[in-house]
């Protein structure tokens, strides 16, 4: 098969959060041993679905120092199928156009890892002074688990690595802190109990309506428009006491909803209401990000902390909310933690429960290193912009640099307005382009 061909089949191959990524591991493993690579796999079975790290050298064993080249295999959730229009309405149909390739993970970030398979390729047998390491790994959509099994393992001896990232090709040096989630908020005994019986009545009825976004990457959530917020406003200005049935909204906390649905009965008099914890919870959240107003770092974009709610779920016992937020290097820990206690004390104040489910900090690399010129040098030899830029979203490089590893974030496509959104796409074009990149890069430093 050529490049294109093999572009087809990973993105064929499913390995969204549901999924996991095993079976593609497993095809990319018969790429890097038909390239004459040494592979070794990590599975790790995360919360029932089969998950794995692909390790690739070009010798047996772990040298004393090697360059990463690192590319998560795993992709967000494709959402409602229908809105894949370039591809049929199926997201792992790859669909080429002229220059474009369209499908799931095509610029976030699978078509990347085999950029990078396709660029040290002629240095397999090479005599190298700092040997390459070729990853693939798991998770970086549900907090990079594969990132830290890595490192836990001591599966990695890299000083330098090349993050995988869609950028344009621009070279990434500093990204968001990143943290998810969830609060859960309970219906009143008296709510439990009328939901419980109320499909067992033949004269039940209930009133739905669905509110419409737009998709987007969590980390510029300005870009679409959160449907589940549309739902918290209309449902909020309500009158008091409705019964609440059902609240439906989202695909993933790290996505901007879509789609949301509300169904409620309006009998009203409903004594202590979710309804009325719901409304003083989202109060609180709208302080909170008044005050990320107050923490603005001009070299990203939004400048400022984001907080994204990606999905709601109704249970017979209360809802469940799932978000995440980002925040950019100016926003220290002790910060973070000052909202998440806010949020928290006024969850348990109406009975809810409010977590932090995990949390990357920012990155931020310091000074202009030598990896760093080397990695402008090669674009601008390509005829390329060299110029260095930051990224809103969170990546490996948030889990890598905390252990030394200097890590410069790049890839071909664009992420705004294109990861995480139906119809993503990539230009095969630019996927020639990073594999020179990426080959100038290791003839530089490697050889």
């Amino acid at each position: 098969m050529d490049f294109n061909d093999i572009c087809r089949k990973f993105i064929s191959i499913d390995s969204s959060p549901g999924s996991g990524n095993w079976e593609l591991v497993q095809y990319a493993a018969e790429l890097c041993n038909a390239a004459g690579l040494f592979v070794e796999i990590q599975q790790e079975n995360l919360n029932g679905v089969l998950q794995s790290n692909l390790i690739a050298r070009p010798t047996e064993g772990i040298p004393p120092d090697e360059l990463m080249l690192q590319t998560h295999l795993d992709t967000s959730d494709p959402g409602p199928f229908a809105l894949w229009t370039k591809t049929g309405a199926n997201p792992f149909n790859a669909s080429i156009y002229q220059d474009a390739i369209y499908g799931l993970g095509a610029a976030d970030v699978k078509l990347d890892f085999l950029c990078k398979l396709e660029a040290v390729k002629p240095f397999v047998k090479a005599k190298m002074k700092v040997p390459f390491v070729l990853v693939g790994s798991f998770g970086e959509e549900i907090g990079m688990q594969g990132a830290i099994k890595l490192i836990r393992k001591k599966k990695i001896s890299a000083k330098r690595a090349l993050i995988g990232e869609p950028s344009g090709m621009k070279l990434v040096r500093a990204g968001k802190g990143f943290g998810t989630v969830e609060i859960e908020i309970p219906f009143s005994g008296e709510e439990v109990e009328y939901r419980r019986n109320h499909d067992l009545s033949e004269s039940s009825s209930t009133q739905s309506k669905i509110f419409v976004g737009k998709a987007a990457h969590s980390s510029v959530p300005e870009v679409g428009d959160n449907a589940i917020r549309k739902m918290f406003d209309y449902f909020t200005k309500l009158p008091d006491g409705l019964m609440l049935m059902e609240m439906q909204g989202g695909v993933s906390y790290n996505t901007v909803p879509a789609n949301a649905v509300l169904e409620i009965d309006v009998v009203g008099g409903i004594k202590d209401a979710i309804g009325k914890k719901l409304e003083k919870i989202l109060k609180v959240i709208l302080q909170v990000e008044e005050d990320f107003k107050n923490f603005p770092d001009v070299h990203f974009n939004p400048p400022i902390p984001t907080l994204n709610f990606g999905m709601v779920r109704t249970f017979p016992d209360h809802i469940k909310l799932s978000g995440c937020c980002r925040v950019p290097p100016t926003v220290t820990n002790e910060n973070f933690e000052n909202w998440m206690s806010l949020l928290r004390k006024t969850c348990e104040s109406v009975g809810g429960t409010f977590r932090v489910t995990d949390y990357k900090q920012a990155f931020k690399n310091q000074g202009h290193s030598a990896f760093l010129t080397i990695c402008q040098d090669q674009l601008e030899k390509m005829g390329m912009t060299n110029e260095l830029a930051t990224q809103a979203v969170t990546n490996e490089a948030n889990v890598f640099s905390r252990f030394g590893i200097e890590c410069v974030v790049t890839g071909p496509g664009q992420g705004v307005g294109n990861s995480h959104s139906p119809n993503e796409h990539v230009k095969i074009s630019d996927l020639n382009q990073a594999i020179e990149f990426y080959r100038l890069v290791v003839e530089k430093v490697c050889l």
